[in-house]
């Protein structure tokens, strides 16, 4: 059975509905380093190392930051959503990667042996699993001595500002995704599994310009996705009075960070 339900596979049959989304992160974030490469630099990683990505979406990760990781790795992409593994593999194909290798897979159920591979990465995708302790041991078994596994999640607060637009579909004014699977859950749940976990923050802030980006990204998702006409002519004015506010400027809070745990040897 799929770990991921009927409306992920909707939404994750492809990287459309989640390029309007990260057209906001992409536009507009304000940080010394972007996202992806300020991951990539916090890797433990060595030449030749093995990698299993769980949840690999597009590849995007692997695009970005191919620059600043170590020589000759092993890169195998794994996800539940088949249009996603190969759209990542023909993205990562022409890389200075070892080898390239995809396969679909159910976060709680990884098609691989124990202890095949020195690393493993799960961006932003434990919130999606309906029990994110079952993933993780799963991790940890595919996981070799000594290996590490990267987990990126959000924080509670993390766009706050954003999300508080969106009450006008009945949703809660917090991001969906820090409270099912946050930091305190995140520190939890990798301690009770490995025994060790360490957390750093990725310092940014949004400063959007375009009223626009912001209905097209939050629409791109439920319930926003689903909302009848007139909730979406009072979340265009939800938006436009947040933009008057600031001067034509919404600046808004992210809370995006990593967490590690190391297989003991």
């Amino acid at each position: 059975m799929s770990s991921i339900t009927s409306g992920n596979l909707e939404q994750y049959s492809d990287s459309q509905k989640l390029a309007a989304r990260a057209r906001l992160h992409n536009n507009y974030t304000v940080a010394e380093i972007d996202w992806f490469p300020w991951v990539a630099k916090q890797l433990p990683l060595n030449a030749g190392n093995s990698i299993l990505d769980v949840g690999c979406g597009p590849g995007w990760f692997w695009a970005s930051a191919a620059s600043e990781l170590p020589e000759n790795l092993k890169l195998t992409l794994s996800d539940s959503s088949p249009g996603m593994v190969q759209e990542a593999v023909d993205r990562c194909q022409s890389l200075p990667f070892a080898s390239v290798a995809g396969r679909q897979a159910d976060a709680t159920d990884l098609p691989f042996e124990d202890e095949s591979f020195d690393a493993l990465i799960a961006m932003h995708m434990l919130y999606h699993l309906p029990d994110p302790s079952k993933g993780l041991a799963e991790m940890r078994r595919v996981l070799k001595p000594g290996g590490f596994l990267a987990v990126t999640t959000n924080g509670a607060g993390n766009r706050r500002e954003l999300y508080s637009l969106t009450t006008v579909f009945g949703s809660e004014p917090f991001d969906p995704a820090g409270a099912a699977f946050g930091y305190a859950e995140a520190e939890r749940s990798m301690q009770a599994e490995f025994g060790n976990v360490s957390m750093t923050e990725h310092p940014a802030i949004l400063r959007v310009t375009e009223p626009e980006d912001v209905f097209l990204a939050l629409t791109s998702y439920p319930p926003g996705d689903r909302a009848d006409e007139a909730q979406l002519a009072a979340f265009r004015e939800a938006i436009a009075e947040a933009f008057r506010a600031g001067n034509g400027i919404l600046e808004v809070g992210k809370e995006s960070g990593l967490f590690i745990s190391q297989k003991a040897r």
